[in-house]
């Protein structure tokens, strides 16, 4: 039988303890990394929890002055219809809430802002009565959905 000398289990054990360090160094590294990675999600998670939270806000807001007449039906129509695609509401709530998607989408071809400024008075007046004529038709549906709108979350 021969004898394994002396100095080589030696220096095994040493690259051994050294291996150890090296990888009790990584693990401690990758600890720190995946905690400070679920913190960020944490607050990644929570300012998505809180936009949503002032997008429903918003939604109830432009409801309840829909319903107390101090903004036009094709305006809120248009801002909750955008507020909820925001959102990623279900088909389901879509279908419930139809009379904004249809009203918004009947207005569509209404230049808006900058370009309704830059049209002339005639023409403005043209799209005036034909947003009357479509608020007219979905009034009662819109004023329905708003009052069932308010206090929901989304």
């Amino acid at each position: 039988m021969t004898v394994f000398p002396t100095w080589l289990l030696i220096l095994a054990a040493v690259i051994i303890f050294a291996l150890a360090i090296v990888a009790g160094y990584y693990l401690r590294k990758l600890s720190v990394a995946q905690k400070k990675q679920a913190e960020q999600l944490a607050e990644l998670e929570q300012a998505a929890e809180d936009q949503r939270e002032r997008v429903n806000d918003s939604i109830q807001i432009i409801a309840r002055t829909l319903l107390d007449d101090g903004v036009g039906l094709t305006e809120a129509s248009i801002r909750i219809r955008v507020l909820l695609d925001a959102l990623q509401v279900e088909d389901k709530v879509r279908e419930e809430f139809v009379a904004f998607y249809t009203i918004a989408e009947k207005t569509s071809h209404i230049p808006i802002l900058k370009d309704w400024k830059a049209l002339p008075r005639k023409e403005q007046f043209q799209y005036e009565l034909e947003m009357a004529q479509i608020e007219a038709d979905y009034k009662d549906f819109a004023i329905d959905a708003a009052k069932r709108i308010l206090g929901r979350t989304f």
